[in-house]
C-alpha cells in the first residue's frame, strides 16, 4: 500500500521506485488530494507470472484499491467510484506510453429497478412503504442473491493504443453473463460462505483480438473485482513516526529493531482489507512479440475534470459530472509517492504519465533523500547513506530495467519511466516458484553483494536468487520494504560508495508466499465484519 511506508518505508520506496520517474506503488493517501477521494486511491500493484501449476503461461495482474478497510464498514462498506473510471496499461514497447488498457467501468444501483428493498411499517390500516438502511435483507451466497438491496456492475474495455484515443473492445465473459462485483464480506451471518460466493464472481474471458500461445488448451483469462484481505505488510505507524524504531536489539522494546529479524510481529495490517482489481491474461496477449518477453505495467485512476454538487442529491445522482477524464492516481513501483516524491510534487506525480517521469522527477531517484533521513537517525549505527551520486544503481534496475532481464529496450539517457518491468519468459531461470520454495527478497538476491557500479552486477546462478520477484515483477509474497530500504541504502553499490549497503535492514513486519493463497487471485479472503 502507498501509505505504509514511512520514512523506513521511504527507503524502500526509493529503492523501489529507484527510477528518475518516482511512482511506484504500494501506497496510500500519499498525496493531498487523493486523501480526499480514497475511492479513487490506489495502495499496491502486483504484477507476476502465475505459479499455480494449472496456470503456466499466464501472467497475474493485481491492482488494489481503498487501502485500510475495517471488515465492520458499514453500512455503505466500500463500493467503487461509478463516475471514475479504473485502468491497468501495459507497455510493450518501451516508450513509456500504454500499448494495450484494461479499463473497468463501475455501476452502483438499487435493487428492484432502482427503487431498492422496502417493509410495509406502521399498524393495519396505515402502513407505509418503508426503503431500508441496509444492503441485504437476509444472507447471501454463491446463485443466491435475491437479499442483495445493492448491486454493483462493471464492464470491462480492451484499449489497444493510447488510453483516450485508441481502439477500444467491449469484454465479455465466455458464459456470457454480465461481470458482477459481489458484496463486502459484512459477516458470517449475511454471508456464510464467503468463500464460496466470492468465488463466483471470479469469470473467465478472451482478450479481443489474441490467439494465446504457451498456455493449457482449452483455458480462459480471469477476471474479479471485490474485496480481498490487504496482502501488503508494514510496520505502519513506526514507519511514519520519524522510523521509531532502534538500532538494535533491546530487551522488552515495543519498537523493531531495523538490523534485526525479518518478522518481528510489526505488520500493522494483519487485519485489514482491500478492494483488489483481479486479472490473469495470457502473456502471449501482452507482449509485443515472441522475441520481446518484457513488459511495463501500472494502474491509474480518472475522474470527470467538472463536478457540480446536487443540492438534492439521490443515491444514482448526488453529483453532476462532466467534461474530459482527468488522472487522479497512479501507482506502479511500490512506496514511490509516498516517500520518494517531494510533497510539492506529489498531486503532480498522480496526474503523471511514465513518459514524462524523467523531466518531472529525475532528482528524486537520482539523489534520494531517504538515505540522508535514515543516517540521520541511525548514523551512529553504521546506517551511513550512500555518497556517489547520481544514484546510477537505481535509474539502472528501477528506471531502465536490469540489462537483458527486465529492460524491454536497451537502456538510453532518456528511456527512464517508473512502472513494474516483468520479463514473462518461463526458462529455468525464470521458471515460476511455488510458494514453498520463493524467496521473500525476489530478484533481489540475484546481484553480488558490494561489487557493482554503474550497472549492477547480475548472478542468477546465486543461491539466494529467486529470479520470478520483484524487482521482476512483483508478487504478493515479496517484502519489498525490506528490499527497498536495501536498495535505498545501496544494497547494488560498491562498499566504498555505499558503506552500509550490505546492512540487512527490515522494518520488522514479514511477508512471504506462505500468507497467501496458491491459487489465483492469490490474496486471501477478506476479513468478516462480524463472526
Amino acid at each position: 500500500m502507498k501509505l505504509r511506508m514511512p520514512i523506513v518505508g521511504g527507503a524502500l520506496a526509493l529503492a523501489t521506485t529507484l527510477a528518475p520517474q518516482t511512482g511506484l506503488a504500494s501506497s496510500h493517501r500519499e498525496a493531498p488530494f487523493i486523501a480526499k477521494n480514497p475511492k479513487v486511491d490506489g495502495t499496491d500493484f502486483y504484477a507476476f507470472m502465475s505459479y499455480d501449476p494449472a496456470r503456466l503461461g499466464y501472467v497475474t495482474i493485481l491492482a488494489n484499491y481503498q487501502g485500510l478497510q475495517d471488515g465492520y464498514g458499514g453500512p455503505n462498506y466500500f463500493n467503487m467510484d461509478p463516475d471514475a473510471i479504473y485502468e491497468i496499461h501495459i507497455d510493450n514497447t518501451g516508450d513509456g506510453i500504454e500499448d494495450i488498457t484494461f479499463q473497468f467501468d463501475f455501476d452502483l444501483a438499487l435493487s428492484l429497478g432502482g427503487a431498492g428493498a422496502s417493509l410495509m411499517v406502521g399498524a393495519s390500516g396505515m402502513q407505509q412503504s418503508i426503503p431500508v438502511p441496509f444492503t441485504t435483507l437476509g444472507p447471501v451466497g454463491a446463485g443466491n442473491e435475491t437479499a442483495r438491496n445493492v448491486l454493483e456492475t462493471y464492464k470491462v474495455n480492451v484499449i489497444r493504443g493510447p488510453r483516450r484515443t485508441g481502439a477500444v473492445t467491449t469484454v465479455t465473459d465466455t458464459g456470457g453473463a454480465p461481470f458482477k462485483k459481489p458484496l463486502d464480506n459484512a459477516g458470517t451471518k449475511t454471508m456464510p460462505d464467503y468463500a464460496g460466493y466470492a468465488a463466483s464472481f471470479m469469470r473467465p474471458f478472451d482478450v479481443p483480438g489474441c490467439t494465446p500461445t504457451g498456455i493449457p488448451a482449452g483455458t480462459h483469462g480471469k477476471v474479479f473485482v471485490g474485496q480481498r484481505a490487504d496482502g501488503f505488510a508494514v510496520n505502519l505507524g513506526q514507519i511514519f513516526d520519524l522510523v521509531n524504531m532502534t538500532p538494535g536489539p533491546v530487551a522488552g522494546s515495543l519498537v523493531a529493531n531495523i538490523l534485526g529479524a525479518q518478522d518481528q510481529g510489526f505488520n500493522t495490517l494483519t487485519d485489514k482489507n482491500v478492494t483488489t482489481i483481479a486479472l490473469e491474461v495470457p502473456a502471449s496477449c501482452l507482449t509485443a512479440s515472441a522475441t520481446n518477453p518484457k513488459i511495463g505495467l501500472w494502474t491509474t485512476a480518472s475522474v470527470r475534470q467538472a463536478r457540480v454538487i446536487n443540492p438534492t442529491g439521490t443515491f444514482t445522482t448526488p453529483a453532476k459530472e462532466g467534461g474530459p477524464w482527468v488522472q487522479v492516481s497512479r501507482l506502479g513501483m511500490p512506496l514511490v509517492n509516498e516517500v520518494v516524491i517531494g510533497l510539492p510534487d506529489k498531486n503532480k506525480f498522480n496526474n503523471s504519465e511514465p513518459k514524462d517521469d524523467l523531466a518531472n522527477f529525475g532528482k528524486y531517484v537520482t539523489n534520494p533523500s531517504l538515505p540522508a533521513v535514515i543516517e540521520i537517525l541511525f548514523g551512529s549505527a553504521g546506517a551511513v547513506a550512500p555518497k556517489k551520486f547520481p544514484r546510477l544503481d537505481l535509474v539502472t534496475v528501477f528506471g531502465q530495467g536490469v540489462p537483458g532481464v527486465t529492460d524491454i529496450v536497451p537502456a538510453t539517457a532518456t528511456n527512464v519511466f517508473e512502472y513494474v518491468r516483468l520479463n514473462t519468459t518461463v526458462t529455468t531461470i525464470f521458471a515460476p516458484r511455488t510458494a514453498a520454495t520463493q524467496s521473500p527478497y525476489g530478484a533481489a538476491g540475484c546481484f553480488t553483494a558490494g561489487d557493482a557500479t554503474t550497472t549492477p552486477a547480475l548472478n542468477p546462478a546465486l543461491a539466494t536468487c529467486d529470479a520470478t520477484g520483484f524487482p521482476n515483477g512483483r508478487r504478493p509474497g515479496d517484502d519489498i520494504v525490506d528490499v527497498s530500504i536495501r536498495a535505498a541504502m545501496g544494497r547494488l553499490m560498491n562498499t566504498t560508495d555505499a558503506p552500509a549497503g550490505q546492512l540487512p535492514f527490515v522494518d520488522g513486519a514479514a511477508n512471504n508466499a506462505t500468507n497467501f493463497d496458491s491459487t489465483w487471485p492469490y490474496l486471501k479472503n477478506p476479513f468478516p465484519g462480524a463472526p
